[in-house]
């Protein structure tokens, strides 16, 4: 099934439902991923409020219901990006893709050249998203007691 969805920043009204998909998307991340917590699961409604008023989070929707999110903070020329997640039944259908080249286009206006992030080494199906994507694995790290990929993608303007 292929799906007619607008991506848009997300605005404070949309947090329960940002809460939602996050909650759903990263319980199963860590099962996937074998880890016992991501630290998306401890945010409240409220944290993702005051990460809508101070960082760019971004929407994907379908009939006014999210099916899709990521967050972005912008330090310099460096933006980190996290809390991507798309809903189960609505993956494969270019959600990600879109959110993702949506972000990409902002970023590089806004004078970034590289994005970061990280993601579970051992969630194949995510490392291949990033790397399909152009995103290189800059190192593996342990801090969060499993193997985290840094993961970066050098931005160009006119790409």
């Amino acid at each position: 099934m292929h799906y007619a969805f607008i991506i848009r920043q997300a605005a404070i009204e949309d947090a329960e439902a940002v809460y939602e998909i996050l909650q759903s998307s990263f319980r199963e991340y860590c099962i996937t991923a074998g880890i016992e917590k991501a630290d998306a699961l401890t945010e409240t409604v409220e944290d993702i409020r005051k990460q809508i008023l101070s960082n760019t989070v971004y929407i994907a929707e379908v009939d006014k219901k999210t099916i899709g999110t990521l967050r972005l903070t912008i330090n310099g020329e460096e933006a980190y990006l996290s809390r991507f997640a798309v809903d189960k039944n609505c993956r494969n259908n270019g959600v990600g893709e879109t959110l993702m080249a949506v972000a990409e286009k902002y970023l590089i206006s806004m004078g970034v050249r590289r994005i970061v992030l990280h993601t579970a080494s051992r969630h194949t199906s995510l490392m291949r998203f990033y790397l399909g994507r152009g995103f290189y694995v800059e190192a593996i790290e342990t801090d969060r007691g499993y193997l985290r990929a840094r993961l970066v993608k050098e931005l160009h303007p006119g790409n």
